[in-house]
């Protein structure tokens, strides 16, 4: 049976690889006895035993990955993150690779997911916030269909924002093309943010020189955003297409009370399992 990097050789396309920016310090929930993307939120069944064991908000989102036929990732973490790889270690309870990038200062998710352009320059992206819950598990086939479809730059999948003070508001046509990113609008009517994104190395070339080009140190500045990138590309002129994922929306574990209901979700799913 061939393998996955030589089904992508045949058809003449790159392999889509996982990218994970876990560089944050959770400081809107801290003190916390881990990394917030290993905080558990609800129970997984393990295939060996059968049993319930619980589920670390990043397992969801490696498992939506896993289920697009995504057989790589790449973790970028800050320095002392270290309980994450020795909670995933290789992967194998995902069925999956996973390796593990550091940097020592990060000012913004654009300079985390830069980290690792050495070795995702020129494959498919598909990334995702490790500590945000969303819906469904086959997102990133849905991404991953719309980019062999149409062939844009970037695919962006959306969801119902769970804050419209905070989270980007994507302004879209009928036609899913995206044509701007409402960047943590305090009032708006657009309906939808985005949770999760495909993009093709023109975008990674692009995000390399949006990072070089924008080098600052955290103290001149509020940290740059992931929309931030997106929208630059946006207005550059790279094609930005759109995908509505659901009408449930995502969940960020970063706030006390979005921890909550995260860890009530989980347990009353346990408890309808049974």
């Amino acid at each position: 049976m061939p393998s996955s990097i030589e089904k992508h050789a045949a058809l003449n396309e790159p392999e889509t690889v996982g990218l994970i920016p876990a560089a944050g310090r959770a400081s809107r929930i801290s003190p916390l006895p881990c990394s917030k993307e290993l905080f558990p939120v609800g129970f997984r069944v393990d295939p060996d035993s059968q049993s319930a064991r619980p589920k670390v908000v990043a397992h969801y989102l490696l498992e939506k990955m896993r289920i697009a036929g995504i057989v790589k990732s790449y973790f970028v973490l800050r320095s002392g993150k270290w309980d994450i790889p020795a909670y995933f270690g290789s992967g194998s309870m995902l069925n999956m690779d996973l390796a593990y990038l550091t940097l020592d200062v990060s000012w913004g998710v654009p300079r985390t997911l830069d980290q690792a352009y050495p070795f995702v320059r020129d494959a498919f992206v598909a990334m995702g916030f490790p500590d945000i819950l969303f819906g469904p598990d086959d997102a990133f086939v849905r991404l991953k269909e719309r980019r062999a479809e149409t062939h844009p730059d970037i695919v962006l999948g959306l969801c119902p924002p769970s804050d419209i003070r905070k989270d980007d508001a994507v302004a879209f046509g009928t036609d899913g093309i995206v044509k701007d990113l409402v960047l943590k609008p305090v009032d708006r009517t657009l309906p939808y943010s985005w949770a999760a994104a495909l993009w093709t190395p023109a975008y990674t070339e692009f995000l390399h020189d949006y990072v070089r080009r924008n080098q600052v140190s955290v103290s001149a500045g509020p940290e740059l955003t992931a929309g931030h990138a997106i929208n630059a590309a946006v207005h550059a002129g790279l094609k930005v297409e759109a995908v509505v994922l659901g009408d449930a929306p995502y969940l960020d574990i970063g706030t006390p009370d979005n921890l909550a209901r995260a860890i009530a979700d989980g347990a009353r799913s346990q408890a309808g399992d049974r």
